[in-house]
């Protein structure tokens, strides 16, 4: 424990790296290597589906001290019978969500709170495109862009933030260089 400069505790803050829509090798050869140290630096990997690739996984999984991952609807039988569609996990005080939630981007804040009304933060992928709203009652939404196929995007992304205390730091999103 820490303490804050009123001197009441705090706990530590949780490095957390977020990632979707990989699709690794079918949008890209491999993942940005910006995005590896991302993933040895963070306390917590958060990947939202469409890996398309065990290797990614595998990847990942070696790289990372701990990961959570869900299967996308871009993910065949190997990945679905290693990754849940939906993975729930108690980081920094808070209840995190994570899914690929392929529905439509109209409604979705409401849908999704309606589906999990259980979570604080819910981090989904499928769109490719970032998100970062709030739904009625206070669920947040995280989507934190793909690294690898930027679509209608700008630039390819990813997205950090720290928990602690029951508290979501500042979340950032990186954009990757062009390639």
């Amino acid at each position: 424990m820490n303490a804050d400069r009123s001197g009441a505790a705090t706990g530590p803050s949780v490095l957390l790296l977020l990632v979707a829509d990989t699709h690794v090798p079918r949008r890209a050869r491999r993942l940005p290597d910006e995005l590896l140290r991302a993933a040895e630096r963070a306390d917590v990997v958060l990947h939202a589906g469409d890996w398309v690739d065990v290797a990614t996984l595998e990847l990942l999984e070696g790289r990372a001290r701990r990961l959570v991952g869900v299967y996308g609807n871009n993910d065949g039988p190997e990945l679905r019978a290693r990754l849940p569609e939906v993975a729930r996990v108690r980081l920094g005080g808070l209840a995190f969500g994570v899914v690929h939630e392929t529905g439509a981007a109209r409604g979705r804040e409401v849908r999704c709170a309606a589906l999990h009304p259980e979570l604080d933060v819910l981090v989904f992928g499928h769109s490719h495109i970032p998100w970062d709203t709030e739904a009625p009652g206070g669920l947040r939404l995280l989507n934190p862009g793909s690294p690898t196929d930027r679509r209608r995007q700008p630039y390819c992304t990813y997205m950090t933030c720290t928990v602690a205390d029951g508290l979501l730091g500042e979340v950032v999103l990186h954009r990757l260089p062009r390639r």
